[in-house]
């Protein structure tokens, strides 16, 4: 059973910065991929950075210069490290992780609770 666990989330001022983590219970390393994706009150879950286990990354068009996704393969870790916070940026954030079985044509995903993000003054 596979298991990610999201921290690092709060309360900041505009402008600031906070940086997420997520740990899994086993290896990333047997993860096609991973990434963060939010979901704002009221709003669909979106996509906002994902990083494959090769190490590509790609971010949303929304968060691109503001925000880093990185991976700590000997930690089990992924991390999303978050500059210049809007108030647009606040929601709910949380981890993903995917395999991919292409003979099949499936994906299969992996997701955290969610780690609350509130950008306000």
């Amino acid at each position: 059973q596979v298991q990610l666990v999201e921290s690092g989330g709060g309360l900041v001022q505009p402008g600031g910065s906070l940086r997420l983590s997520c740990a899994a219970s086993g290896s990333i390393i047997s993860f096609n991929g991973m990434g963060w994706y939010r979901q704002a009150p009221g709003k669909q879950r979106e996509l906002v950075a994902t990083i494959t286990s090769g190490g590509g990354a790609n971010y949303a068009d929304s968060v691109k210069g503001r925000f880093t996704i990185s991976r700590d393969n000997a930690k089990n870790t992924v991390y999303l490290q978050m500059n210049s916070l809007k108030p647009e940026d606040t929601a709910v954030y949380y981890c993903n992780a995917y395999h991919l079985y292409i003979g099949a044509g499936r994906r299969i995903d992996y997701w955290g609770q969610g780690t609350q993000v509130s950008v306000s003054s």
